[in-house]
């Protein structure tokens, strides 16, 4: 399986879009990809999902964890578009809330 992250930055947010199945053959790229982000201190990251047909719990942990360590930096995070199977599944988990999931 394969990921794509596309990553913008403007005016102190960066907009992590990512795009393919996300588990655990390919979840280092975005624990990576979200890491490095992080240490430029940006002021909002938002995570763009709507190209994720499928995450797997690595996947959502990396999310979470992405979150955290935002959080601890006082940087607002949030993951926007999940497709309606990946939306149920973090909310299920009871995950959506802390990835301050918004949109459909």
């Amino acid at each position: 399986m394969s990921v794509a992250i596309d990553i913008k930055q403007k005016k102190g947010k960066v907009c992590v879009r990512v795009s393919g199945e996300v588990d655990v053959s390919n979840a280092d790229q975005l624990r990576d990809a979200l890491g490095e982000e992080l240490k430029q201190s940006p002021k909002e990251m938002e995570v763009d999902i709507s190209g994720v047909p499928y995450i797997d719990s690595t996947g959502i942990g990396v999310l979470v964890g992405g979150a955290h360590h935002a959080q601890e930096l006082n940087i607002k995070f949030a993951v926007f578009h999940p497709q309606r199977n990946v939306a149920r599944v973090l909310s299920l988990l009871g995950v959506a809330d802390d990835l301050g999931v918004q949109g459909d």
